[in-house]
């Protein structure tokens, strides 16, 4: 069977190689809304909102942002076409080409980073377990480990990685190291208490209930390229929505309860430490493992954006993306960068919401691209969704940014839509 990666992104996915179902789909979004970083966003609610609020926080997060999400992965069953060359549909090819470019970025950025996530978390348990001045403990050994692991199945291309390793065993395996971990929780924290735990005030309601938002936004410069190897529209859809959202949910729950539960005050790296009382570390190496999916998710999409600029195949950009990004974890101090991949993340939510209005309102899931005309009026309602998330982020941060922002761009692209349908129907009458 051939790799995707020997599809032209340019190109729609053939028919016959279009083989994903609901349950494909929810395996793979089950799998990447769970992880590391996850729980730590979940930690992050609770000392703030406590956990009756911070769960209302998640769960209608989630919710929002994943029904959006789905949506997204609809235009690429719908198109057939990656995530960047399905916008040429809406921002025509040349507005196209500043997306792929910032997601490359991004995505080189966001894959370096989910390396050095699972690189720390290795050896602080391995040197927990093993002594500090063991090889086991070694951050370097531990970044080659994980960059090889991610490089490979970026390579080996989501059909291999979801039918052959998540459908028919890995899935198997993050759910047991969920169970696992909710069943240890059970069984120490007093739940009742943790249920009454209020919040200190420190995060309005509004903020964590866009951090849980961004958290499936965030993978909207992604799905497409998955979803346009999905057979129909409606099991994309569902299937994205109910493994995001279980899997997401659950995982942040969790970090906010035991955050709440065993987390000490204070304590550097408190969460990873309590999520290790949890069977031996067991679960949580499972979860480890579980974060080179990400990392194989930010690369393989990487590849995909850079095949479209240079017409290169796909799996040659994901061995040598994978590589990079290995050794940007090994040497490269990226705290400074964090605030530049956070600013162009900012930029995707607004685009989306031009694209999901475009796709679904004005074209209604038709294919052929839009009036060339139409073209400016997309980069203009980008513009103004981009300026309302920065306008809300600094002006007003607990309103949140990035869920207003998407609908102002939407928004802004129907009216505007509108109101150039009726001139060029008066100009023609």
């Amino acid at each position: 069977m051939n790799t995707p990666g020997t599809y032209s992104p340019d190109l729609p996915v053939p028919g016959d190689k279009r083989v994903f179902g609901g349950r494909d789909l929810f395996s793979l979004w089950f799998s990447l809304g769970i992880g590391l970083m996850v729980l730590q966003a979940g930690a992050l609610l609770a000392p703030g909102l406590g956990m009756a609020m911070a769960l209302l926080a998640i769960a209608l997060g989630t919710l929002i942002g994943v029904l959006l999400l789905a949506s997204a992965g609809v235009i690429g069953t719908d198109t057939g076409l990656s995530s960047m060359a399905s916008l040429k549909l809406s921002l025509g090819r040349r507005g196209a080409m500043l997306p792929a470019v910032l997601n490359l970025l991004q995505l080189i950025g966001w894959g370096s980073f989910e390396i050095i996530v699972m690189r720390d978390a290795a050896s602080l348990l391995a040197g927990r377990t093993f002594g500090a001045a063991g090889l086991w403990s070694s951050p370097l050994l531990w970044a080659l480990l994980f960059g090889g692991l991610a490089t490979l199945l970026a390579v080996s291309g989501p059909l291999t990685f979801v039918r052959k390793i998540l459908r028919q065993w890995g899935i198997w395996l993050l759910l047991g190291a969920c169970l696992w971990l909710t069943w240890n929780l059970l069984s120490k924290a007093d739940l009742s208490a943790l249920w009454a735990r209020a919040g200190d005030g420190s995060m309005p309601f509004a903020t964590g209930l866009d951090l849980a938002i961004a958290m499936p936004l965030s993978w909207l410069p992604l799905i497409a390229d998955y979803s346009r190897f999905g057979r129909r529209a409606k099991p994309v859809f569902v299937g994205t929505v109910l493994g995001y959202f279980i899997g997401n949910c659950w995982l942040m729950s969790l970090g906010v309860a035991y955050t709440l539960a065993f987390a000490a005050d204070g304590e550097a790296n408190a969460l990873l430490l309590a999520l290790a009382g949890a069977g031996m570390g067991i679960p949580l190496l499972l979860v480890l493992l579980d974060e080179s999916e990400k990392a194989f998710a930010d690369i393989h999409s990487a590849a995909v954006s850079s095949a479209m600029l240079s017409g290169l195949k796909v799996e040659h950009l994901a061995l040598a993306i994978g590589v990079l990004c290995t050794l940007i974890a090994c040497f490269a101090p990226l705290a400074q960068y964090e605030g530049f991949l956070l600013l162009i993340g900012s930029l995707f939510a607004p685009l989306f919401g031009v694209v999901l209005v475009d796709h679904f309102i004005v074209r209604r899931r038709r294919t052929p691209a839009a009036l060339p005309a139409l073209y400016g009026l997309s980069l203009l309602a980008w513009l103004g969704g981009v300026s309302t998330y920065h306008l809300l982020a600094n002006l007003y941060p607990q309103v949140g940014a990035t869920l207003p922002a998407l609908l102002v761009a939407g928004a802004l692209l129907f009216l505007l839509g509108r109101g150039f349908s009726r001139d060029r129907g008066t100009a023609r009458a």
